[in-house]
Parts: C-alpha cells; structure tokens; sequence
C-alpha cells in the first residue's frame, strides 16, 4: 500500500532524493550524508573530519561507566574526534572535569558542537601526543581514555571501500612497521599525569591486545584486564599505575 500518492514531490526535493542516491552507490557512509550519528542513547555530528563511532567504542564507554562512575571525578580522552566518548561519559556520571584532545582543529570544533548540543560540559583543545613538547602538564588525572588510530596501513585492502575512501586517515592509520606508536606515546604520558590507582583505557587493534599489555606492563602499568568486545575480538584494555 503506497502512503500519500497523490502528493507531488518538488524538483529540489527530487534533486536532493537524487543527489542522496548518488552519493550512496559512490559508498559514502550514510552518517555523512544525514549528518549525524546515534551513540550511547545520543545524536552525535559527524562530517568527513571525524570517524564514524562504532558499537565497540560504546562498548569501551560503558566498561568505563560501571568501573568509574562512582570512583572517578576527572577524565581525559586523547584523539577524541567527535567528542563522543568524553560527552557520553559525561552525561552519565559525576564528572568534575572531563577533557577531550585532538590533532585536528576541524575534529575539535565538531566536538565542541557536539558537547553543546548533547549539554555536556565537556573542554576540548587541539593537541598533538606525539609531540611531547607541545602537550601541556595538566593536574593528574583519574582515567586517561584513548581510542587512536591503530589500523595498519597494509590492512586497507582488507577494509570496506566507504570506510578507506571516506573516514579521515590520520584518525585510522599506523605505520605497518610502527603499530603501537600512539599506544607508546599516550601511556608513557599517562604514566606521569594519573593519579596515583589512576586507570588508562584503550580501544585497540583486535590483533595487537598481547604486544599492548606487554606494553603497559614494561611502562610499570598493573592489573592489566583485556577485554572482548560482542563479536569475541580482544578491542579493549584497561590498567592501572
């Protein structure tokens, strides 16, 4: 049964359905063609200057819920691009001060929009963990959060074409022969700026979760937890300093 069939549909809105449908067959993702995305119970912006968050981010964000929400009062997220994990840990806890970084001033100005629009008291500033002398020596932390680019550059043939020719590569890709080199910088950080039983989360490379807890452990890191996310893949990983 067809609805409304005598309504006539206008030339924009028929070159705007048209335009919609060209975009889809050229695979790019749907979210960045409405313009926004749900995670975590919220409507997220997203644009091509940020990921796409995925189910297994909101499943790193609800770890840290019933682990934190009623321990910790400050949180840190580095690489944080569209702001949904701060702000979604944010709307559901008890948070003093809670942080997102990013390299991106396009991906900061998204999350800042974000963190607005969901009413999340959330800061962000444009930082680069790579380049320690440019990273700030804020007051210590109780959790540091991170969800960085991990996908190796060779792994690209394996991934879906709207993922590859859409989402931002800064935000996806490592070196091949590098994998940890985010993971190395933001712990060897994490280790000065947490609080003493401070806790640092990852979301990680389902292929790289013993070399990661081999990492922690050698920076002095304790009570390393791996974590399978639904589909059975090692995506996350906790320890504490």
């Amino acid at each position: 049964m067809h609805l409304n069939q005598s309504h006539e549909l206008s030339d924009t809105k028929i070159m705007q359905i048209g335009e919609i449908l060209n975009r889809l067959m050229a695979h790019e993702p749907i979210q960045y063609i409405i313009g926004e995305t749900d995670f975590y119970g919220l409507k997220f912006k997203v644009t091509p200057d940020v990921l796409i968050p995925r189910p297994e981010t909101e499943e790193l964000v609800d770890w840290i819920l019933r682990e934190e929400k009623n321990r910790c009062r400050t949180l840190l997220d580095i690489g944080t691009g569209s702001g949904c994990i701060p702000v979604s840990v944010d709307l559901n806890a008890n948070m003093e001060r809670i942080e997102g970084w990013d390299i991106s001033a396009e991906a900061i100005l998204l999350a800042q929009s974000n963190a607005e629009k969901n009413g999340s008291k959330t800061r962000f500033s444009v930082q680069d963990i790579l380049d320690a002398s440019l990273v700030p020596e804020p007051s210590a932390w109780d959790v540091i959060v991170s969800n960085p680019p991990y996908v190796l550059k060779e792994e690209s043939v394996l991934m879906k074409k709207n993922v590859v020719d859409n989402e931002p590569h800064i935000a996806l890709f490592v070196p091949n022969d590098d994998p940890l080199i985010f993971y190395r910088a933001i712990t060897k950080f994490a280790k000065i700026h947490l609080q003493p039983k401070g806790r640092l989360y990852f979301e990680i490379n389902e292929k790289q979760g013993a070399q990661t807890a081999n990492l922690l452990a050698e920076e002095g890191f304790n009570d390393i937890q791996l974590r399978k996310d639904l589909q059975g893949k090692e995506r996350m990983i906790r320890a504490i300093i």
